[in-house]
């Protein structure tokens, strides 16, 4: 998958970068760099959080078969 993702430079110095299109997927770095290897992570645990946030809302009374696909 691909996303967009802002770097914004913070008066301390920090690099922040975000992924507007997840909201709340917010990470820094202390360079371009890291922001981006770091703004990675956040975007897998924000994809992987929701996942885990919609298994908790089927049904549980019908026999689905859960089934993980990599995208």
């Amino acid at each position: 998958m691909i996303f967009h993702i802002t770097l914004e430079h913070a008066e301390d110095g920090w690099v922040v970068a975000e992924c507007p299109a997840l909201p709340g997927c917010v990470s820094q770095g202390k360079d371009e760099k890291e922001a981006i290897e770091n703004i990675k992570e956040a975007i897998i645990a924000w994809l992987w959080a929701e996942d885990q946030k919609t298994l908790y809302t089927l049904p549980k009374e019908k026999a689905q078969e859960s089934i993980v696909v990599a995208v």
